[in-house]
């Protein structure tokens, strides 16, 4: 199986603190859609003999399309590559264009998963986030789109400076009183050349507090699984039956193609990415031309992917899929650099099932790093 990403680069406003590829001007909305459509047609012997198991708009704000432009994108997909019957085809959105009449129409759409971006149920997080949605938006957003979709997710970020565990007790609470099945919940980091950055550079905010973050994560698992959801992820709580299948996917190393500028792709040898500009995406495109990178992974990029990647899920890294996918050396490496986290409570084994401890979940990217095989080759 495997899934197609479709980036749509546009968004009304820029959060203070995001690096992903946007543009705030929607002139070549059009010109980009029939690009994204092109892109699909060219690259559909790259999948030749696969099944497309999910479609994911990300973005940006791909709610910023109307649903005949998503539903021509899905078309699309459908056209050019075999799909199976009843894919997860999940829509990240905003709040604010979640209109009774949208949420209607989307749900008589191919969409049949929506991510909703709220990250915070108080205004004075929205107002220093930038968000383009209100609290009130995000309220009535959810409320509404539970009425036409079971299968629901919401963003939420914690560790924003001044954010007390009471008011993060009070968003996630408000999250759960709607009844949605999966949340994703990120810590707010702070990227190079954003102005969430540079406002910190000048004084204009807090420097971010680690030490909150964590004390909001722990907040975060222990209310999510006492309220039965299951930490599949770091980022990700689903109850079961709705973890997220395009993003389990990306974790347990399955192929995918990126649709769309900056979208990346993976086929199992090779990862690449296209290029991050769109008037030169829009211009390649139509000449027939791939504007992107490609680079083959060598066996110890694999298995630092596979170290990234499964340590972050519940179902962890197998040591003996180390041992017969990349060799002793490298099973004994791993052995070897795991024993201090395990002693430290850090991580757990079980059989030969490596995986984080609540309490190295939040320090799991770290950890993880430190496992990293360097210049074996």
């Amino acid at each position: 199986m495997s899934g197609i990403y479709i980036h749509i680069p546009f968004c009304k406003q820029a959060c203070h603190y995001c690096d992903f590829h946007f543009s705030t001007s929607m002139a070549k909305k059009d010109a980009m859609i029939a690009a994204l459509k092109q892109e699909l047609v060219l690259r559909k012997d790259e999948f030749k003999g696969d099944t497309i198991a999910t479609i994911y708009f990300g973005g940006g704000t791909p709610s910023v399309l109307t649903t005949t432009e998503i539903n021509d994108l899905i078309a699309t997909v459908y056209s050019n590559y075999k799909v199976i019957e009843n894919p997860e085809i999940t829509l990240e959105a905003n709040p604010d264009d979640l209109s009774q009449g949208k949420i209607v129409e989307l749900s008589q759409s191919g969409i049949n998963r929506l991510s909703i971006g709220v990250q915070s149920f108080f205004e004075q997080d929205l107002k220093m986030m930038n968000r383009a949605h209100s609290a009130i938006e995000a309220e009535q957003s959810i409320g509404e789109a539970t009425k036409f979709f079971d299968n629901i997710s919401i963003d939420l970020i914690y560790g924003i400076p001044d954010m007390t565990d009471a008011r993060w007790r009070q968003n996630i609470a408000k999250a759960l009183s709607f009844g949605i099945p999966h949340i994703s919940s990120y810590a707010l980091t702070v990227e190079p050349k954003t102005a969430l950055d540079s406002f910190i550079k000048k004084g204009l905010m807090k420097p971010l507090d680690d030490e909150l973050a964590q004390i909001h994560f722990q907040t975060l698992y222990d209310v999510l699984t006492k309220a039965g959801f299951d930490c599949y992820e770091v980022s990700n709580f689903g109850k079961p039956g709705y973890y997220s299948k395009n993003n389990t996917a990306y974790w347990l190393g399955e192929k995918y193609m990126g649709i769309g500028p900056s979208a990346h792709s993976y086929d199992g040898e090779h990862r690449s990415w296209n290029i991050a500009n769109n008037p030169k995406y829009i211009k390649a495109i139509g000449q027939g031309k791939l504007p992107s990178t490609s680079e083959l992974l060598s066996q110890t990029d694999k298995y630092n992917e596979y170290v990234m990647t499964g340590l972050r899920t519940s179902w962890g890294i197998s040591l003996d899929r180390i041992r017969s996918d990349f060799g002793e050396k490298y099973h004994g490496y791993i052995i070897r650099q795991m024993q201090n986290y395990i002693d430290q409570g850090l991580l757990g084994l079980s059989k030969d099932r490596l995986t984080a401890t609540k309490k190295g979940k939040f320090l799991v990217d770290g950890i993880a790093s430190d496992l990293f095989m360097i210049n074996l080759g």
